[in-house]
């Protein structure tokens, strides 16, 4: 029970991290939209061999981190999600690929341990930085900048849905769980034997609360045709940003420092 109460505040703290006033969260969103997307698709074009090149590009999360004021370890804990998935990716690499790359203290380091090591910290980069974005940029601007961009309305849609809809879903096995664990007596977790009708349940109960988030979207004027007219211009500070970002992460793509 406490673990689903985790979850939901976790998800509501990230939203709420949007509304701070800093310098980075007035920005306009189409400059830390491109500033983080020049610098994701930079980050994945180098090799797997690259750490040493990649490892200046720590410059990006951490100075943003600092200007908009974010708490370090709320974002660390969402990057780690991902570790498992990059963990399996790169330790096939670990076995087969067991070349020597260069030595540390007589202790020889493999390309497989080399590529390992890049993988993970690609994927620190670009998952802080997609955290970045969405902690410094209410959700609603996101995809309203999304829309003026004329990214296909498909993709607009799977990603409000799934970023407005997980918070409902885990509400949901929150109130099924307080239900269960009040008609069980002191059975602290859910038994195997009611699992089938527990995620049965929750699959009708989630439709019929999609229905009503939706039908409540509609009445509030939501279309998928419809995009909203931008609310500002671009200032020269949102230029002056996201060239701060973009040149010099294009600077340590083509030259080898």
């Amino acid at each position: 029970m406490s673990d689903i109460s985790a979850r939901i505040h976790d998800i509501r703290a990230l939203e709420n991290l949007a509304t701070g006033q800093t310098t980075i969260h007035r920005l306009h969103p189409l400059a830390k939209l491109l500033s983080t997307l020049i610098y994701i698709v930079l980050v994945v074009s180098f090799g797997r061999y690259d750490f040493v090149r990649l490892a200046p590009y720590l410059f990006y999360p951490f100075v943003m981190m600092a200007l908009a004021e974010l708490p370090y370890k709320l974002l660390l804990a969402r990057v780690l999600i991902a570790l498992p998935f990059c963990l399996f990716a790169g330790i096939s690499n670990v076995i087969f690929d067991k070349a020597t790359a260069f030595e540390i203290g007589g202790v020889a380091v493999s390309f497989g341990v080399l590529s390992l090591t890049t993988i993970l910290l690609k994927m620190y980069l670009c998952v802080m930085a997609a955290l970045l974005l969405v902690a410094t940029t209410p959700f609603t601007e996101l995809a309203a900048q999304l829309r003026r961009l004329h990214v296909p309305m498909v993709f607009v849609l799977i990603f409000e849905m799934t970023f407005r809809y997980i918070g409902v879903l885990i509400e949901e096995v929150h109130s099924m769980a307080t239900a269960y664990k009040l008609r069980s007596g002191n059975k602290k977790a859910l038994e195997m034997r009611h699992m089938g009708s527990f995620a049965g349940q929750l699959i009708l109960r989630g439709f019929d609360r999609a229905e009503r988030v939706h039908a409540a979207m509609r009445c509030r004027g939501y279309s998928l045709k419809h995009v909203p007219p931008a609310r500002r211009r671009l200032q020269y500070a949102d230029v002056l940003v996201c060239a701060a970002v973009c040149l010099p992460s294009l600077l340590l793509r083509f030259i080898k420092v």
